[in-house]
């Protein structure tokens, strides 16, 4: 069960996120993380805003689940951006504004967006936080959250090699392709659907989608970003951020041909994020050479977990 929506605090409403609230969702994001980082005793570490186009990315993603808590000068204090993939729910990014901690707009904005993922019929439901802020653990604990495995970030250097793209195909073959990517997740995790994800991201420009072909369609296929994540700077890495394959035993050619194209868009590696649900994977990603680089706590709601396919492999970034 999810917790009871706490009231709104006093003088503030909600509303739609929209592309023209990116300039100063960018300033909350980037103040309230860098607070959150000053909390946990890196007082000298400053998040950077991102990237406009992830924005919009996220926000057209989420659709209505993309809100804002503005007050009565409708200047933003908090936000929430709740995702939808099929009955895959999740929620990310969220922050409010430091000067706003401790009114109880953080269990508001949690609780608003478990509804909506509830509501919509979402059987998953969960989100991503650092493992290390027990504070923020501790906060989702109390709204019925429990920690699942550790996400694991991989680096893996580009590399000289062929690469299928979603966005060299013809449009008649592209809509083919898209459709076997949903008929191979829903093989493997019955009522999960990316397909909104590729088309949004070739529609905005941010990345492509890698095939791994096979002679009844996709076999396999990585959803990838290569537009820089920070605003101003220069693409550093490839990201993946949904990734699929029918047999594990594929994961090997598919992450071959993403290094392919990492090499082929100018970035140095590419990213890789794996749940600790998937040893074999890890171990893999391990043993071709990957660096870790990041780690995420995973945390679904209680009665709303993941379930891991009995065969092949289903990645799915809950971050942006």
């Amino acid at each position: 069960m999810s917790p009871a929506s706490s009231p709104m605090p006093r003088g503030l409403h909600t509303r739609p996120l929209t592309h023209a609230d990116i300039g100063p969702l960018n300033l909350l994001f980037s103040d309230a993380f860098s607070d959150r980082y000053r909390r946990d005793g890196l007082a000298g570490v400053r998040v950077p805003p991102l990237n406009p186009v992830i924005w919009r990315y996220a926000i057209d993603d989420a659709r209505d689940g993309a809100m804002c808590w503005v007050d009565v000068d409708d200047r933003l204090v908090a936000f929430n951006v709740a995702h939808q993939s099929g009955l895959e729910g999740w929620m990310g990014p969220l922050a409010v504004r430091p000067d706003w901690q401790g009114t109880g707009i953080g269990r508001q904005i949690v609780t608003t967006g478990i509804e909506l993922l509830r509501s919509r019929g979402c059987t998953v439901i969960g989100l991503e936080t650092m493992p290390r802020t027990m504070d923020n653990i501790g906060f989702y604990s109390r709204l019925g959250f429990v920690p699942a495995h550790m996400t694991i970030t991989f680096a893996l250097d580009a590399q000289r090699a062929a690469c299928v793209r979603l966005s060299q195909l013809s449009q008649a073959d592209a809509e083919a392709a898209v459709a076997s990517c949903a008929q191979l997740v829903a093989r493997l995790q019955p009522g999960v659907d990316f397909t909104r994800e590729l088309r949004l991201t070739r529609t905005l420009g941010v990345g492509d989608t890698v095939l791994l072909m096979g002679r009844s369609g996709v076999e396999g296929f990585a959803l990838c970003h290569d537009a820089s994540l920070i605003e101003g700077r220069p693409r550093d890495e490839l990201r993946v951020l949904k990734l699929a394959v029918e047999e594990l035993s594929m994961l090997a050619p598919l992450m071959t041909a993403v290094g392919g194209y990492a090499r082929e868009c100018g970035t140095p590696r590419a990213a890789v994020r794996v749940q600790g649900d998937y040893p074999d994977a890890y171990r893999y990603l391990v043993a071709a050479g990957g660096r870790v680089r990041w780690t995420d706590l995973r945390m679904t709601l209680a009665g709303f977990a993941e379930r891991i396919p009995s065969r092949g492999l289903v990645l799915s970034n809950w971050e942006i």
